[in-house]
């Protein structure tokens, strides 16, 4: 094994030393510890995915302090459920868990604003695709959470949760074809937002 952690000129790197000794923990095992009634398996849990947790919420939520409660409600229920958990594969209680976080920041939303949900639909098509893919991950966050409510929630449901239409209608007791026109507002607002961004980026670097 130490001829792995060698660096190119010989040396002893400590770093890859430390790396090689880690074991990742599966999700399989840490529920084992979990259903064994370890506490501090449960600490694990939530220090394994307490951050991606809040990243999730504040896609939907953007006050810090709500999503924070929106955390806190979620992990209060996959404490009291994880004994019944079904474990299938590894992937499983992450999903598991965020569909938990995605529930109680949509009851969060919809209990704190009054949704209201268009049908009309846009009148000028988006003529190409916005590029996320050069927005920084936490500019793109803040830009969703300016969103108003309806656009945002059918904009998560839609593309980071991959709802159809018609399982967002179901959800949000609306008419699928309020989802799809919430979603192509939320999708030509955002487009606007980014494109602004990258004028301003562009405006600097000419400065």
């Amino acid at each position: 094994m130490f001829q792995k952690v060698l660096s190119s000129d010989g040396t002893f790197s400590l770093a890859l030393f430390i790396k090689e000794k880690i074991k990742v923990e599966s999700e399989k095992e840490l529920l084992d510890d979990i259903f064994r009634g370890s506490r501090d398996a449960m600490h694990r849990l939530y220090e394994r995915y307490v951050g991606h947790a809040m990243a999730v919420a504040l896609r939907y939520v953007p006050l810090r302090e709500d999503a924070e409660d929106v955390v806190q409600d979620s992990f209060i229920k996959v404490f009291a459920a994880i004994p019944n958990f079904q474990y299938r594969g590894e992937g499983s209680l992450k999903g598991w868990l965020f569909r938990i976080v995605v529930n109680e920041a949509i009851t969060c939303v919809r209990q704190k604003s009054k949704l209201t949900l268009v049908e009309d639909f846009p009148d000028e098509p988006l003529e190409e695709e916005p590029p996320v893919e050069k927005i920084p991950p936490a500019e793109l966050t803040k830009m969703i959470g300016e969103l108003p409510d309806g656009y945002r929630l059918v904009l998560n449901m839609y593309v980071f949760e991959q709802l159809t239409h018609k399982e967002i209608a179901l959800r949000l007791g609306i008419k699928e074809s309020s989802s799809a026109s919430q979603y192509l507002r939320a999708k030509k607002l955002l487009a606007r937002k980014i494109n602004d961004y990258l004028s301003k980026l562009n405006e600097k670097e000419y400065e």
